[in-house]
């Protein structure tokens, strides 16, 4: 890479960090207030942990050379991984799975065992997050080798993490007192706007140079965005009479998702429908999940899950040869990149919701672990409970 280059992934990088503590923001606002400080920590814990895994085996298992299927261990502990471009590929893409896991937790917030959460953690960035990242992006991943576009994680980050929080719901099983209202709406207002900033580095970035490539990338990241919240809050007003923000801010984040795979093929005018219908089903989504009887407390899968399949899909749809060196979607002709699109879909939802639903069954099993918080510490809050500490103290308060 040239300096430009370099310089501006090692921004993207520490832009994509940034995410995951707006990410806690995002889930910690959404929460009860005895519960504030054990959420934003499920993300936190997250930037901790994944990064020891990353570098001494999860970057090998992800982009070792290995097999179609999964990376070998010639990399371990970043052996022969050179400062220069292959350690800042390491370094940006560790970014990547750091926040990966931390989406999952907004489907079992207020319930679930920080400590069997750590060993979940290392267990899964191994057993699912790398296998799928080498699938996908890595140079003989068999998804890589099929022709699946994922610029910049709509399978690999989104539709993984949703898969794996619907299974964490199921298996943890429903609130004993789930709240009627976010404890935190600015909380989660500034969450959004900080993934929202930080996702300049998650998209723009992916194409791993400072050119035309990252300009589109930026600009139809912002355009779907902008859209998707436009669109949830016009929805929200049709259907209240009133525009929630905590609801704005989801659908800005919705937007954000869906644009995430499609980000390096298609131009403006595909990033507004593709952020118009991510508006449009995740807001959908997010109404009928109550009725399905699986607390995904935080909605995980109807934002991250649905907007990631939207934008997979779309970007089969969407993507014009412009922005791929000859690439063509349904719009220029070709229905074969949908198709192969939906290859990605489907083998990733399928391959993460069964080995996330047999991991978290064994930690249950596990003397000493489980998934679930005894129904004294849920009602006192895992602020206390958990970690000895209240996120709201007034004056003269214990």
């Amino acid at each position: 890479m040239d300096s430009g280059s370099i310089a501006w992934l090692l921004t993207a990088s520490a832009l994509v960090l940034l995410m995951t503590p707006g990410l806690a923001f995002f889930y910690g606002g959404l929460v009860r207030s005895r519960n504030v400080i054990s959420t934003i920590m499920l993300s936190f814990m997250s930037m901790a942990v994944v990064s020891v895994v990353w570098v001494l085996w999860g970057y090998s298992i992800a982009f070792g050379e290995g097999s179609a299927i999964v990376g070998d261990l010639s990399l371990l502990g970043l052996s022969g991984v050179e400062p220069g471009d292959d350690m800042l590929f390491a370094v940006f893409q560790m970014m990547f799975a750091i926040i990966t896991p931390a989406l999952i937790t907004g489907a079992m917030v207020e319930r679930f065992k920080f400590t069997t959460y750590l060993v979940f953690l290392v267990v899964w960035v191994t057993l699912v997050y790398a296998p799928i990242a080498h699938w996908v992006w890595a140079g003989n991943g068999w998804l890589f080798d099929l022709g699946a576009l994922d610029f910049a994680g709509g399978t690999v980050v989104h539709i993984n993490a949703a898969m794996a929080a619907v299974a964490a719901a199921l298996l943890v099983g429903k609130r004993r007192d789930p709240g009627l209202e976010p404890g935190n709406v600015p909380y989660v207002v500034i969450g959004a706007a900080l993934l929202w900033f930080g996702w300049f580095g998650f998209n723009a970035g992916s194409g791993l140079a400072a050119d035309g490539v990252a300009i589109n990338a930026f600009l139809v990241t912002n355009t779907a965005a902008a859209t998707a919240a436009l669109t949830w809050g016009i929805l929200s007003q049709i259907q209240n009479k009133r525009m929630s923000a905590a609801g704005v801010a989801t659908g800005a984040v919705g937007g954000l998702v869906a644009i995430t795979p499609a980000a390096g093929a298609v131009g403006v005018m595909g990033a507004l429908a593709i952020g118009f219908g991510a508006g449009v089903f995740c807001y959908l989504a997010v109404l009928i999940r109550p009725r399905l009887g699986v607390d995904d407390a935080l909605d995980v899968f109807a934002v991250h899950g649905i907007g990631g399949i939207w934008g997979a899909l779309a970007t089969g749809i969407f993507t014009v040869s412009v922005f791929t060196d000859g690439v063509k979607g349904l719009v220029e002709g070709n229905i074969e990149q949908l198709g192969i699109q939906a290859v990605g879909v489907v083998a990733t939802m399928a391959y993460s919701f069964i080995a996330s639903l047999i991991i978290l069954k064994v930690l249950d099993l596990i003397p000493g672990l489980g998934l679930r918080v005894s129904e004294r510490d849920e009602g006192t809050g895992l602020d206390v409970a958990a970690h000895g500490e209240r996120a709201y103290v007034s004056d003269g308060a214990d």
